[in-house]
């Protein structure tokens, strides 16, 4: 299991508002109905479950869509 991000780390997204950042509190990598919707994972190409720092959202992304942050 060789992911681009771990748990725990510091990302930020771009997002209909802005950017946003958080942290990444899950890793998915079997497919997984969240919030109504199907989201596609594999080992190879996980989504991350993040909270967001400012409102404590919870989204989910796959790795290509997230940046890590310092």
């Amino acid at each position: 299991m060789n992911h681009q991000f771990k748990v725990g780390d510091h990302v930020r997204w771009n997002s209909e508002a802005g950017h946003v950042s958080g942290k990444i509190i899950k890793v998915h990598t079997r497919d997984i109905d969240y919030k109504g919707h199907m989201h596609r994972c594999s080992e190879d190409d996980p989504q991350y479950e993040i909270r967001s720092d400012k409102t404590d959202h919870i989204a989910m992304h796959k790795g290509a869509a997230l940046h890590k942050v310092d």
